[in-house]
């Protein structure tokens, strides 16, 4: 499921449409804290795609989604 964007904990510009998501990042070096490595596609008519582990979103740089 979708959460609107100012309930979206973390979002990260890509220029890629597959991505892979383990939860790490922001201080979380070791792979053990975040969460199993998953992968995911961004549908480029959506212009992002989000995590469902940590819900993260991943924007597509110069996607429809992209406000930057």
């Amino acid at each position: 499921m979708t959460q609107p964007a100012h309930l979206v904990p973390e979002t990260i510009r890509t220029p890629k449409t597959r991505i892979a998501c383990d939860g790490t990042g922001d201080g979380l070096a070791d792979a053990a804290l975040g969460h199993p490595r998953v992968w995911l596609e961004i549908d480029v008519d959506e212009g992002f795609a989000d995590c469902g582990y940590c819900d993260r979103r991943f924007v597509l740089i110069g996607g429809v989604a992209d406000h930057a």
